[in-house]
C-alpha cells in the first residue's frame, strides 16, 4: 500500500439559490439585506461562498468581510492569488453603499483601483476586507477599501466608483 500523500485535493462548494435570496430580499434596505446575511437570515451571494468569506460587520457606510486564507485560493508562488482580494474589496466597497440605499436601489461596480502592499499567504492569518463609503451622491457612490492581515497590517488598498442603479 502507498502511504504517498495524493497530490489531489478536492473541495465542495454548496450555496443557496440567488434567485430565492433576491426574493426574500425585496422590501428591505440595502442595510436590512446586509444584516441579514451577516446574521445568516438571508443567504450570502453565490461568489462568496465559493471564495469562502463572509460579512461580519453591517453598519451604515461600512461593512467587513472577513476570509481564512486556504491552499485552494494560492498561486503557484505559494501566495493567496490577488483576484481573492479583489472580489472580496469589490463585494465589501459595493456593498458599504448598497447600506445606505433604500430596497430599489443597487451599486454596481463602475472601476476599482486595487494596490497590493504585501503577499497575502496561509501564514497571514484571518484577513479583513473593510469598504468605507466616503462620498455618496444620487447616482454614484466613491468607497475606500483595505485589506489587513491576521496581525492587522495593511495589505491591500483600494478605491472604486460605484452606480446606483435601480433593482426590481
Amino acid at each position: 500500500m502507498d502511504d504517498t500523500p495524493s497530490p489531489v485535493r478536492r473541495r465542495l462548494v454548496e450555496w443557496a439559490d440567488p434567485a430565492a435570496a433576491r426574493g426574500e430580499a425585496v422590501g428591505r434596505t440595502g442595510l436590512e439585506i446586509m444584516r441579514a446575511i451577516r446574521d445568516g437570515t438571508l443567504a450570502p451571494p453565490p461568489m462568496a461562498r465559493l471564495i469562502g468569506f463572509r460579512c461580519v460587520v453591517a453598519e451604515p457606510g461600512e461593512i467587513v468581510m472577513e476570509l481564512t486564507p486556504r491552499e485552494d485560493l494560492e498561486n503557484t508562488m505559494g501566495m493567496v492569488h490577488g483576484g481573492t482580494a479583489a472580489a472580496m474589496l469589490d463585494t465589501a466597497m459595493g456593498a458599504a453603499l448598497h447600506t445606505l440605499l433604500p430596497g430599489d436601489k443597487a451599486p454596481v461596480t463602475l472601476d476599482l483601483t486595487l494596490t497590493y502592499l504585501k503577499p497575502i499567504t496561509m501564514a497571514s492569518g484571518t484577513i479583513q476586507a473593510t469598504g468605507k463609503v466616503l462620498s455618496q451622491g444620487g447616482r454614484t457612490g466613491y468607497v475606500a477599501g483595505e485589506v489587513r492581515d491576521g496581525a492587522g497590517r495593511l495589505v491591500v488598498h483600494a478605491v472604486g466608483n460605484f452606480s446606483v442603479v435601480s433593482v426590481g
